[in-house]
């Protein structure tokens, strides 16, 4: 996922430098202010070494390395630039890393013009001479010292002899090769050449009895001579042989190639080439044929090989024979074959042999350009096409691009980008091959902003100094605008681009980019109230996915205020589709999406602050779906986007890039809704910082530092690669859910949807399998249609299947579909193989919710009568708590992870108020506790019951005294101790003073037993005694032990006190509910009433907790408040209410539960349907939009569909109903009860079948609203039947909730049942 796929990171200008490091070879060769290393293979990028590591004041500026040399043995690189010396070495710690080893500064008037270096010397070649250094240790440090320093008329090249006892110069003033001694700097011999000399290069001896001076030079005509001494004269260098066009070649042949291109002449490595010809003839040992024996005859014959390139790309191999011999006389050169024309494309200046990593290849390297190939000796020296294979090719050099980048512009699909670099210059880029590789599209030059258009093949420049916009076509095409602080591209739906810039006055100026014409369309401002901090192009990347119509601009105000505009189809302005008010201010950078999400950085003193804000805003939805602060200042952003419009957000360092995508949200874990994903870091390869990078087509990245680009991207998967995509790997975070997700299950549960779960566990049952049978599976998918299925139809159907299956007794064999039904079975083997085989892309913890939903469905199918959909929630939630807790934190490194992003899964303490709220609604809470009670296994004490809101949700009173006993024997029980004071605090609240006293007869070994037994022995109905037990309380407060503190409060009959010490000392608000329950015995004390307008309330507005303020407003019978905290505004609850709040937290309305919640309040008493006819429709109908999306977010698509599908708007009728029409005129027979009955409010399906409502608010005596008797002859005016306008919502509601208490006082009359009716 995003790796690197290409560098391009400057080509070199001439010759390159070879650096063997087992089993790599390596290139380097300088580029601008760097060096650049390369594996000869492949070309691809090994490390990039600045110059200025070692001398910072050179970065930025436009000097260029002028010399490199490598020592191979010391593994040495040495580089010079104007007068200064860096020398890197290989680190010993880290066998990759280079690091600094040396530097070396000369004077100022001694521009350094080559360089060589080997075993510790270093020969320096300024424009005034020669120096040699030695290297040595100067207090641990090396350092280099110089030797001698000779005067020499600007060295070009210099090199040292492999004996080190001579150094050989060439000067550019003369066509001569000087000889000096090492050791003295004494000039030994001068040869004189016919033409300047270009290379050269010292032989290495075969022999080890001797070391001869053997020389290679080539000078400008491409000849090729040979210097080596006489007996008599063994320092004395000769001329013994000179290879040039017409000695390779026959005169009429060579005639023919003087006036084409000129020939390049290469001596080829003797121990490379030795090396592969041995292990060919090792492996061929039987073979004599034609080819094996000409390896052979090389090999034995110990020929010197030289290699001539033609212009027409043709090879001329020649060889020289007897170099090793002696006397020199007995030299013999031969041309040993010449290969056909084309061999080479682009012949070459530079030719390089190095190890390959197949022992029988060689491989070959060459400049200009860059190309890299495996050469085969076999075929090769046979002369057969296949024997030289390319294996890498770089670019052509464009001296233009050793400028540093500035930043990159793109194309609005992406497949085409632009670098814009120092020097004012650039060139456009066009991506291919799916994103793997970036071409050469054109260049430029002289401009402030460019746009890139058609898809890289063309450029349009623009220049502040003459205000010229410049279409780079033939000819040129250009047009005059105003000065410009921005210039950018969008499409535009005529096909033509649309070329946008901005002014310094945020006059928007657009223009029309056709194919060789550019047409100025109309220049105007947004209409803003107040000018913008930004006027950004909202990225166009994924239009093309989408034919909707698209926002194309975005400004951000001083005031924080998001807006988002598109142009108006008469080019006569702009039009404002909406706006997001994020309340910061002072924005550094921000950046919008193709589906308009905006990212801010505003920096602050703890660093820049991050936010991602989506452009629906709404009262349930700010829009901010992200922040994150970095101590390290953010310096880009860019957006991308998948093919299924998920938006990818690459936020840029200085050394590194972040990529956030959007994360799916769960029902149980909080995470952040943007996540990292990837992150691109380049320090391991080169020191620059990123100057910009930009996302193009198909999910590649490009990344700018310093002069050179780095290209990452999804290398094309081969057949049964099994890695993921980058698009891939964002869907399966953000994506749709797969049925069998347990998310996805436990959203079905939640909503009901228990058939649907049982075909889902089916359909996973059979895959999975299947899966074990043959190690592939395809995953069986339930139509979409079955999440809108009627679960009430679905039994029913089921029911009468198993009922026609039960009147045949004559024994046939079961159907496939009865065999593969949901089962115990079934169930049994599916948990089986989920825990032997985790299913992939699934989390441990995941993975484990996945089985106890399996085993909850199947208790659920086995009790579903005994237990209520309420009681089910609570249930899946409680077990949930327990396996999170269980597995506190996900192991990363489970098979079962498969990388999936872990998540922030640390230890819960309790429930959320939210689970503890559907088993207070529920009808089964006996059950409920019974199950709670198991959960911790058998022996539930008081942090057991916190954890799981016993206390809230029981409602029985002696149902909660009977488990507070339970509780308080538990406590005493816990310990080996038999404390007493574990449990006083329950068995004072109960009543129970003297079975604490009898435990305390118990508890010999306690210190405070005697005082005990004496006190408790006490009767405290009498005040004295009470008072006692308050002092004591009070003291106890002062010695910190705050639970034995309150129960000296309930024992000196304190309830306040007692509570008051539970909430303020103990924290604990769910122990004070408990003990004013069970002490006032109720639900309607004054201290419990207490406790929930000055604790519970004003705790749930402070986190923003609806589900724990509807709670409080349900027993404090304000169920109309009860209800309309789900939707409303907390600040006009709390107005509404005179609730006492100093800060209200940020509104959840990320859990679509809240409308399971409220579709069953609404109606469920006179006063909650009070609270919803004070709700607005508009209120309601986005408070369902705002769940459809979070639905969407949590990867339940089908879901969020079903509920925009079903939803039903309550809304009171506020017709006037006439007189009913008399039998003779109805001819539809008697009406049904449930016609008779039917509520005034339109429910939904799930609530139509309530008959009754709860009356639980006073109504006052009303009018009679029967109408008069029907007189004959007399015109009966027609009622219409009102239209409810969307501006009188809300009046509307509350008239028809007028309406809603006149028929509760009324009695309803229920016809005879008649069943004539049915026929």
């Amino acid at each position: 996922m995003l790796q690197p796929q290409q560098s391009y990171v400057g080509y070199p200008a001439a010759g390159l430098q070879q650096l063997l490091l087992p089993p790599d070879a390596l290139l380097l060769y300088p580029s601008a202010d760097s060096v650049i290393i390369l594996n000869a293979r492949t070309l691809a990028l090994t490390r990039v070494l600045a110059f200025w590591e070692a001398f910072p004041r050179t970065f930025h500026t436009q000097d260029a390395i002028t010399s490199l040399s490598v020592d191979s043995g010391m593994k040495l690189i040495v580089a010079a630039m104007n007068t200064r010396i860096v020398a890197w070495s290989l680190s010993g710690v880290q066998q990759d890393a280079w690091r600094i080893h040396s530097t070396l500064v000369l004077a100022d008037n001694q521009t350094i013009t080559t360089l060589d270096n080997k075993a510790g010397l270093l020969a320096v070649g300024t424009e005034k001479g020669l120096s040699i250094y030695t290297l040595i240790l100067e207090n641990d440090l090396p350092t280099w010292s110089k030797k001698w320093t000779v005067s020499a008329i600007s060295p070009i090249l210099v090199n040292f002899a492999p004996s080190l006892m001579y150094i050989a110069t060439v000067s550019k003033k003369d066509n001569a090769v000087r000889l000096y001694s090492t050791t003295s700097g004494r000039q030994t011999q001068i040869i004189p050449h016919p033409r300047p000399i270009t290379k050269l290069s010292w032989r290495h001896s075969q022999a080890s009895s001797r070391d001869d001076l053997i020389m290679y030079t080539i000078t400008s005509d491409s000849a090729l001579r040979i210097f080596l001494p006489v007996l008599d004269a063994p320092e004395h260098l000769q001329l013994h042989a000179c290879l040039d066009l017409f000695s390779s070649l026959p005169f009429s042949v060579a005639e023919s190639h003087l006036g084409s291109s000129p020939s390049h002449v290469f001596w080829l490595d003797r121990e490379i080439v030795g090396n592969a010809l041995n292990h060919i003839l090792q492996d061929h040992p039987q073979e004599d044929d034609a080819r094996t024996r000409r390896i052979s005859e090389i090999k034995e014959e110990g020929w010197d090989l030289f290699l001539r390139i033609l212009g027409d790309g043709s090879v001329v191999v020649t060889a020289v024979a007897n170099l090793d011999r002696r006397p020199p006389t007995l030299l013999k050169q031969f041309t040993l074959q010449h290969s056909a024309a084309s061999t080479f494309p682009h012949p070459p200046s530079y030719l390089y042999l190095l190890p390959n990593p197949d022992p029988g290849l060689i491989t070959l390297a060459t400049t200009p350009p860059l190309a890299a190939f495996d050469l085969s000796p076999l075929s090769f020296f046979d002369a057969q096409s296949n024997g030289l294979r390319p294996t890498a090719k770089g670019l052509d050099r464009v001296p233009e691009e050793d400028s540093d980048i500035i930043r990159f512009v793109r194309t609005p699909e992406g497949k085409g980008v632009g670098v814009l670099r120092s020097n004012r210059g650039g060139g456009a880029w066009r991506i291919v091959e799916r994103g793997t590789k970036l071409v050469r599209a054109g260049n430029w030059s002289n401009a402030d902003f460019v746009v890139v258009l058609e898809k890289g093949r063309q450029v349009a420049t623009y220049s502040k100094s003459d205000g010229l916009l410049t279409l780079h076509t033939s000819p040129l095409q250009t047009v005059t605008l105003p000065l410009l602080e921005s210039l950018f591209t969008l499409p535009s739906s005529s096909g033509s681009e649309l070329i946008v810039g901005v002014t310094p006055d945020f006059s928007i100026v657009q223009l029309r980019a056709e194919t060789s014409k550019l047409t100025l369309c109309s220049e105007n401002h947004l209409p803003l109230t107040s000018p913008p901090q930004f006027i950004l192009p909202v990225d166009p990347m994924a239009w093309g996915m989408s034919h909707a119509e698209h926002d194309a601009l975005l400004s951000v105000s001083e005031a924080g205020v998001l807006a988002f505009w598109v142009p108006e189809n008469s080019d006569a302005g702009w039009r404002c589709t909406g706006k997001v008010r994020t309340g910061r201010s002072g924005f550094k950078k921000a950046r919008c999406s193709s589906v308009k999400k905006t990212a801010l950085i505003v920096p602050g003193s703890d660093g820049d602050e991050l936010t991602i804000w989506d452009s629906t805003e709404s009262e349930f939805a700010s829009g901010l779906e992200y922040r994150g602060v970095y101590q390290e200042s953010i310096l880009d952003l860019d957006w991308s986007s998948t093919p299924d419009m998920q938006s990818i957000l690459a936020v840029g360092f200085l050394r590194h890039v972040d990529i956030l995508c959007q994360q799916r949200s769960t029902y149980f874990d909080e995470g952040p809704g943007w996540t990292l994903c990837r992150k691109i870091e380049i320090q391991s390869f080169t020191p620059y910082p990123i100057s910009d990078s930009i996302w193009l087509a198909h999910g590649s990245f490009l990344v700018g530092a310093g002069h050179q680009m780095y290209l990452f991207g999804d290398s094309p998967q081969a057949k049964g690669d099994s890695s993921e995509t980058l698009f891939e790997y964002v869907a399966r975070q953000n994506g749709p859910l797969d049925d069998y997700h347990p998310q996805m299950l436990l959203q079905c549960l939640l909503w009901d949807k228990i058939e649907l779960v049982k075909d889902i566990i089916v359909n996973l049952a059979h895959d999975v399998e299947h899966m074990e049978e043959d190690g592939k599976v395809q995953w069986t998918s339930v139509p979409v249609e079955r999440f809108f299925g009627n679960e009430k139809t679905a039994n029913m159907n089921t029911a009468q299947k198993k009922r026609y299956t039960m009147l045949f007794n004559e024994p046939t064999p079961k159907e496939e579909s009865e065999e593969e039904g949901f089962s115990r079975s079934l169930v049994a083997r599916l948990i089986k193989t989920l825990e032997a085989n985790p299913l992939p892309h699934l989390t441990p913890n995941e993975q484990a919710h996945l089985i106890v939903l399996i085993q909850t469905t199947l208790e659920i199918s086995e009790q579903q009568r005994s237990l209520d959909s309420n009681g089910l929630r609570y249930l899946i939630s409680m077990r949930s708590f327990y396996i999170i807790n269980h597995r506190a934190v996900s192991n990363e490194n489970s098979p079962s992870s498969n990388g999936a992003i872990p998540r922030e899964t640390g230890r819960r303490e309790r429930l959320r108020y939210r689970d503890m709220i559907w088993a207070f609604h529920s009808e089964s809470q006996e059950l409920l506790l019974s199950a709670s009670t198991a959960a911790c296994n058998g022996k539930m004490v008081w942090t057991d019951a916190r954890a799981l809101g016993i206390a809230l949700w029981l409602n029985s009173l002696e149902s909660l005294k009977t488990q507070l006993e339970l509780i308080a024997r538990n406590e005493y029980m816990a310990g080996d101790d038999r404390d007493p004071t574990a449990c006083s605090l329950f068995y004072f609240a109960l009543g129970k003073s003297k079975l604490v006293h009898g435990l305390w007869r118990q508890a010999a070994w306690h210190k405070e037993q005697a005082v005990m037994l004496k006190f408790l022995a006490n009767d405290f109905s009498e005040p004295r005694w009470r008072t006692a037990a308050l002092k004591n309380a009070y003291a106890l407060l002062s010695k910190r032990r705050f639970e034995y503190a309150a129960a000296f409060f309930l024992l000196g009959n304190s309830l306040k006190d007692a509570v008051n010490v539970c909430i303020k000392q103990l924290g604990d608000f769910q122990l004070a509910v408990a003990l004013a329950r069970v002490v006032e015995q109720g639900n309607d004390g004054p201290i419990l009433q207490s406790i929930f307008t000055d604790t519970v309330l004003p705790t749930a507005f402070q986190l923003g907790n609806r589900w724990l303020g509807s709670w409080a407003f349900w027993l404090l019978h304000r169920r109309d408040l009860a209800v309309r905290i789900l939707l409303t505004p907390l600040q006009d609850i709390a107005a509404a209410f005179d609730v006492r709040v100093t800060e209200i937290g940020e509104p959840h309305y990320d859990d679509p539960s809240l409308a399971l919640l409220f579709s069953q309040l609404r109606s469920k008493t006179l006063q909650a349907a009070k609270g919803t006819s004070e709700i607005s429709g508009r209120a309601e109908f986005n408070f369902v939009l705002q769940m459809s999306r979070v639905f969407c977010r949590m990867g339940c698509h089908a879901l969020a569909l079903d509920l925009v599908r079903s939803w039903s708007f309550e809304r009171p009728s506020t017709a006037v109903h006439g007189p009913p029409a008399s039998p003779q005129v109805d001819q539809r027979g008697p009406p049904s009860p449930t016609v008779s009955r039917r509520p005034i409010f339109p429910l939904e399906p799930a609530l139509r079948r309530r008959t009754s409502i709860v009356i639980d608010m006073d109504i006052v005596s009303l009018p009679p609203t029967r109408s008069a008797s029907p007189e004959r002859g007399v015109d009966h005016k027609e009622y219409p039947i009102d239209t409810i306008k969307e501006e009188n919502d809300l009046l509307a509601r509350k008239a028809g909730l007028g309406n809603l208490m006149k028929s509760a006082k009324q009695d309803v009359q229920i016809p005879e049942f008649d069943m004539n009716a049915f026929f």
